[in-house]
């Protein structure tokens, strides 16, 4: 069962990057959400770099439960790590996972730290 959920998500996500494309100017907000952790990364699609990136793995928020809150602090770090780099704008890839609860929050932690998309 859970190989069929997992092709399903990557079904979906390829769906979603036909339409979400990176550029330098405007690069891509990339979201990864497995069980115990939650991952971003803001891409550069042109030339195939990571601008920045933050996770709950991280000695910030390591040894927290992953939930909606850690989340969020996740989300405010890559958005801090994203304007330190000079950037403003993306474009928010959610991975094929439904835009709803932990992935909200990153979205929206995010947006609090000055990430605008």
């Amino acid at each position: 069962m859970s190989g069929n959920r997992a092709q399903a998500r990557r079904r979906r996500h390829f769906r979603v990057r036909k339409s979400v494309r990176g550029t330098g100017v405007r690069p891509r907000l990339a979201v990864f959400r497995s069980n115990k952790h939650i991952y971003a990364q803001v891409i550069d699609d042109d030339q195939g770099t990571t601008l920045a990136s933050a996770s709950s793995k991280e000695s910030s928020v390591k040894g927290k439960a992953l939930s909606v809150d850690v989340a969020t602090e996740v989300g405010k770090l890559i958005g801090a790590r994203a304007k330190d780099a000079g950037i403003e704008t993306v474009v928010f890839d959610r991975g094929g996972f439904k835009y709803h609860g932990r992935v909200k929050a990153l979205a929206d932690g995010a947006r609090e730290s000055g990430l605008d998309f």
